[in-house]
């Protein structure tokens, strides 16, 4: 589990953009207590799908 800010950084990405991908829903991610937390296979999964070819 990953917080927002290792997330960001390894996307190469402010806190604010990692943020709003959250907010989106594009990265899933749990709260655990009060902070935020994303799987890191589900942010492998999400830099995959940014590099895999459209349509098929």
């Amino acid at each position: 589990m990953l917080t927002v800010e290792q997330a960001a950084d390894r996307l190469s990405v402010s806190r604010t953009t990692m943020f709003a991908l959250l907010r989106d829903e594009v990265v899933p991610s749990v709260l655990v207590g009060r902070y935020r937390r994303i799987p890191a296979d589900e942010l492998a999964a999400y830099v995959e799908s940014l590099s895999a070819p459209e349509g098929g």
